[in-house]
């Protein structure tokens, strides 16, 4: 079997990407080679390795979540969209995997494995067994008890991909399933939240609230997330659905989200009887309201899809300039200055020892000179003792120091590994005196320059196919 270098695979996929693109919108082709020259720049400060691009680092399929608590309605909104009876429903937890929904022209839903999903680089969870591996080892290998993949002949999934999230309540695999889902929520172009109206006070799920809220008042994106209270008609009989609104938003509150208002809905269906016609009238409204307004920023995914592909490639390059390069210049500051100290340390230690050895033995200064003259073997060896014994402390002191530095760096950020940067920079090899970071300067500079013009450019393209200021 002829073996193929993952550079190659990268390149491959590359290609593949593009060629998927080209129909769809040619702009997105350009923005490919755009992120290519990018990774230019982060092969050279050792953030990405040579089989790793941007590119492949989100999606490029419109992509929308459905996230909460496992008897919030998620499968039965997602069933009611679609029109097909795709997912299981139940006031218990009926699905325990992410299941990703896509467009099939099969007159009938087809279920496949996880390893679908994990193997196929068109998917927006390629290889996401790694992500579980570094959770626990040999989950990756599990990715079936996951990962899930349905498809149907919805014309609604036509150019899109639904993901339903299992119930966070439910979950006995708890940390694997929020990293997926922490992955699944920075891939996605829109994130809808579900909670249950059943439970009038949010206190009982702090929990989850914790989870799938409190990072999203430090999202620059934290506009693509809604907040759905399904089930809202439980609250018709005591006619307090602004109490519990209010309730929730207090909830959220507390994880510093302050401007988030929820959506109300129920599916009318298998709502409960509303006697009262002025509350029943009431609640239809408000419930076809929000429904609207949730289905329209779905039907507007794939245009979100475009800008936010955009903004990735704009956010990556300023993030590598104003934040991953400042930070890695302070910490090989940092760890040179430690290096040196516990270098001039050591050489203190050694020569207050070797005064002491000195002044303990029998000898005079002239006597141990006429020693070593004599023996110039014994001399050479001691020599190299006492070098091999400092480079041996210095080497390890280095190490020691910029491994414990690295691990104060992220692991896995969107602008690449900072702890692998940081150990390039600290690697044997790298002399004491050079403080910048490899591979930046000028020319690094000059690219990052490049990639946010052409992000310019590229936006500019995309409001002259939408907006017409001049009205001409």
């Amino acid at each position: 079997m002829l073996f193929v270098k993952p550079s190659q695979l990268l390149r491959q996929r590359l290609v593949s990407l593009q060629e998927n693109l080209v129909q769809e919108n040619p702009l997105l082709v350009d923005a490919v080679d755009s992120f290519q020259i990018l990774d230019k720049a982060a092969y050279r400060l050792g953030l990405l390795g040579e089989d790793e691009s941007y590119a492949t680092r989100i999606s490029w399929w419109p992509l929308i979540s459905v996230l909460g608590t496992f008897s919030a309605g998620k499968s039965s909104f997602i069933n009611t969209y679609l029109g097909v009876d795709l997912q299981r429903t139940g006031n218990q937890a009926v699905d325990d995997k992410f299941t990703v929904v896509s467009y099939s022209q099969e007159d009938e839903v087809r279920l496949l494995p996880g390893y679908a999903l994990d193997a196929d680089p068109r998917f927006p969870l390629y290889r996401i067994s790694d992500e579980i591996e570094k959770v626990a080892q040999g989950e990756g290998s599990r990715i079936d008890n996951y990962l899930q993949l349905k498809i149907c002949p919805s014309d609604k999934l036509k150019g899109c991909i639904l993901i339903d999230s299992p119930g966070f309540d439910a979950d006995e695999q708890r940390n694997s399933t929020l990293r997926i889902t922490d992955h699944i929520i920075d891939l996605s172009d829109l994130v809808l939240l579900f909670f249950d109206a059943r439970h009038p006070e949010p206190g009982a799920m702090q929990d989850t609230l914790k989870h799938l809220v409190s990072k999203v008042a430090d999202r620059s994106d934290a506009g693509k997330f809604l907040f759905i209270l399904n089930q809202i008609d439980v609250t018709a009989k005591e006619d307090n659905m602004e109490e519990v609104v209010s309730a929730w938003q207090r909830g959220i509150a507390q994880h510093g989200i302050t401007t988030g208002r929820f959506y109300c809905i129920y599916n009318e269906s298998i709502a409960l009887e509303i006697k009262d016609p002025n509350t029943q009238q009431r609640y239809q409204t408000k419930r076809d309201e929000d429904l609207k307004e949730i289905i329209s920023r779905m039907e507007e995914v794939s245009v979100e899809r475009v800008y936010r592909i955009i903004a990735s490639l704009e956010n990556i390059a300023d993030r590598i300039e104003r934040e991953t390069v400042p930070t890695l210049t302070e910490k090989i500051y940092q760890w040179r200055k430690q290096v040196l100290f516990a270098d001039a340390m050591g050489m203190g230690v050694f020569m207050v020892l070797s005064l002491l050895v000195f002044f303990m033995l029998p000898w005079s200064l002239p006597e141990i000179g006429q020693f070593l003259l004599h023996h110039n073997y014994l001399s050479l060896g001691l020599l190299v003792i006492i070098m091999g014994t400092g480079l041996f402390f210095h080497f390890s002191v280095r190490n020691k120091f910029a491994q414990r530095i690295a691990k104060t760096l992220p692991e896995d950020d969107n602008t690449g590994n900072w702890q692998k940067a940081f150990l390039h920079n600290t690697a044997s090899w790298r002399s004491l005196l050079w403080t910048r970071a490899i591979g930046w300067g000028r020319g690094t500079h000059k690219v990052l320059s490049y990639v946010r013009q052409r992000a310019d450019e590229y936006v500019k393209a995309l409001n002259n196919q939408f907006t017409n200021p001049s009205g001409k």
